[in-house]
Order: C-alpha cells, then structure tokens, then sequence
C-alpha cells in the first residue's frame, strides 16, 4: 500500500498556559479594575454647592411668522411659472425668541434666539443654567416670540420655594400657550 501525503495543514500542537501566565493575567485585570475604581471617585465632582438650587431655563418655541399673507395680482400671477401660481403668498421667516427672566426683581437672563432652518422658518432654542440659593425666591418670566408686537406675549410671575439642590425647569407649553415652572 502507498501512502499518499496529505495537503491539509497541521493544526499547531496544544500549548499549555503555566502558572506565571494566569497570575500575570489575574494581575493586570486588577489593575485595569483599580484604575476604573480610582477614576470613578476622583476627582470628586459637586453638582451645586450644599445650599444651592439649580434654575433651568429651556425654551425650544417657532414664532410667529414675521408677516401676514398677501393675495398675489394678477399680474404678479402671469409673471410665475405655471406650478408656481399660489393665489396667495405667505412668508416663511419667523419671529425671534425674545425672553427674559427676573429672579427677585434682579435681571437675571436677557436672551434673543433666532429661528433655526436656512430659511429662518424653524424653532427658536434658549437655554441658560442658573444656579441660585435656595429659599423663597419670586420669579417673573417673559416672552416674546411675534416680531410684530412691542410689548411681551406672555408673562408668569410666581414665588417659589426651592430646596437644596432642586432643580427649577422655566418651560413654555404651546398647548395650553402657557409658561410653565416645573
């Protein structure tokens, strides 16, 4: 009988892990365990100082647009292509985000957002941290968000105790066109 050589590959013998192996193994997992456990309470991180709250104010709000729609001529009509023919145009730029808030008669944020979008026709986003000492505190919020009006839309005064690290969010519910203290 003749034995034919095989091609297939020789599968590498067993090798077997000693002793320094595991215990060099079990070492550095410890260490890396160690190095997870030293950065996860170091340096210590303080939210707020013992007698302080926080004041959110978080607004994301689209404005009414900057001008009323108009009727085209007839005129202006016959100068369009025909898919563009609307009888009316309407502007798609909106308001600025206007608000400012009061914290115990004190000015404590005066902010603009423009609208968002190439076109300026999206939402307006305003957003300020305040950390504030914690009591009673009276807050007077206003806003703004229609480029034709000279006075503020909408107002909300309250008092308001707050706690050690509490957190105060200033919100606006278009729902109900309200603001809101949360």
């Amino acid at each position: 009988m003749v034995e034919v050589p095989s091609t297939a590959p020789r599968a590498a013998p067993a090798t077997r892990r000693g002793p320094a192996a595991w215990v060099g193994q079990i070492i550095l997992y410890g260490l890396f365990a160690l190095t997870i456990g030293v950065f996860s309470h170091w340096p210590p991180y303080h939210h707020l100082s013992g007698d302080e709250a926080l004041v959110k104010l978080s607004i994301v709000h689209a404005g009414k647009p900057v001008s009323d729609c108009r009727q085209r001529t007839p005129e202006e009509l016959a100068k369009l292509p025909p898919n563009m023919r609307a009888a009316t145009n309407c502007p798609r730029e909106r308001s600025p985000l206007v608000v400012e808030l009061d914290i115990d008669g004190k000015p404590a944020a005066r902010m603009s957002a423009p609208p968002s979008g190439l076109s300026r026709d999206g939402a307006s986003a305003v957003y300020r941290r305040l950390p504030v000492a914690a009591g009673e505190r009276e807050f007077a919020v206003r806003m703004r968000d229609n480029a034709r009006s000279a006075g503020f839309d909408y107002t909300l005064e309250r008092r308001v105790t707050l706690k050690p690290a509490q957190v105060l969010v200033i919100d606006f519910d278009p729902h109900r066109g309200t603001l809101t203290l949360q």
